[in-house]
């Protein structure tokens, strides 16, 4: 039943395939994205790297006791999943509503929705994979409205 699902010409190791072929990217093949302020983001499923056209999947890391800047994905869907560390999201008009996500922790942010991630850990990087609903590259940084905000993780 498996092989029925492929091409004729693939089952019989010549032709070339109709679809991409399935991949592996290793970190050292991730590509640099736009950051929000010192949070690492690199690409890992995109159609730059590997073709992709509906989805894009990356890596981000924010290092102890970091925070990014005030941001949102425009009309993108996001869904963050918590590798290592302790997350804390903050998001609201004034970035007044908290919730803290632990590892096994998925989270989702809806578009537009302006948003900071914060590292509650000061030994531990917070490492997570993002998933986004959109191949462009959408990140929107944003003034902070409380200028102690930057320097605070409580």
């Amino acid at each position: 039943a498996i092989m029925a699902a492929v091409s004729p010409a693939r089952r019989r190791g010549g032709g070339r395939p109709k679809h991409p072929e399935l991949r592996v990217i290793r970190p050292k093949d991730r590509a640099a994205e736009t950051a929000s302020g010192p949070m690492l983001r690199q690409a890992a499923i995109s159609t730059g790297l590997v073709g992709a056209n509906k989805i894009w999947v990356g890596f981000a890391e924010l290092g102890p006791g970091m925070r990014s800047a005030v941001h949102h994905h425009g009309e993108a869907e996001s869904a963050i999943y918590i590798v290592s560390g302790q997350a804390r999201f903050l998001c609201g008009d004034q970035l007044e509503t908290s919730y803290d996500a632990e590892p096994g922790d998925f989270v989702w942010v809806p578009p537009h929705v302006a948003h900071v991630e914060i590292n509650r850990s000061d030994n531990e990087p917070l490492l997570t994979v993002v998933a986004r609903s959109t191949q462009k590259a959408l990140v929107f940084n944003l003034p902070t409205p409380d200028p102690a905000l930057p320097f605070s993780t409580g």
